[in-house]
């Protein structure tokens, strides 16, 4: 991400909290991406640097088993 990358999100971030919004970051593929989002107070992300896209099959039996309990 450069200067400019970097300051368009903080923007984004920083409207959506004064609306009390969450923001979620799509994409996150690399870590410097996701130290950029998390030193900004971006409240989610999801990418494949986080996981990988799940099979509809796996998806259920996946959830069951990292229920909370």
């Amino acid at each position: 991400m450069d200067a400019r990358d970097t300051m368009l999100v903080a923007t984004i971030i920083g409207l959506a909290h004064s609306l009390d919004l969450k923001v979620v970051a799509e994409g996150v593929e690399y870590p410097s991406q996701k130290k950029v989002l998390e030193e900004r107070n971006c409240d989610e992300i999801q990418g494949y640097l986080i996981a990988r896209p799940t099979p509809t099959e796996q998806v259920l039996p996946f959830l069951r088993s990292n229920r909370p309990a």
